[in-house]
């Protein structure tokens, strides 16, 4: 499983061409940390990767008092994440965070 997390200056919508000054005071941004997930054919099966997607985002509701409100976190699924249990998903997303330096212990706000 890979982790990344990053913090962006500016944000692209639709109908913002990508160098057009974007007016920030217009963006909303509702609620703590988002997460997106990338699970890819090479992870098994349509079963498997939505299996894996949905054990994913129970992952991710679990950490989330762990990271500050303003993460945006994309995991991506690697072949092994369709057979490995529960317990060594999170163990994994908890030290990828750890070492990019956004987790806090958990329980801590």
């Amino acid at each position: 499983m890979h982790a990344l997390v990053r913090e962006y200056e500016g944000i692209v919508g639709a109908h913002v061409r990508h160098g057009d000054p974007v007016d920030t005071g217009s963006l909303v941004r509702v609620g703590g940390p988002r997460f997106g997930l990338i699970v890819s054919k090479a992870v098994g099966s349509a079963v498997v990767r939505h299996r894996v997607a949905r054990r994913l985002r129970h992952m991710c509701a679990e950490v989330l008092a762990e990271l500050p409100a303003d993460a945006d976190v994309v995991i991506r699924a690697l072949p092994g994440a369709a057979h490995a249990d529960s317990a060594e998903l999170l163990r994994q997303l908890r030290g990828g965070l750890r070492k990019l330096g956004v987790a806090q212990a958990p329980g801590r706000t």
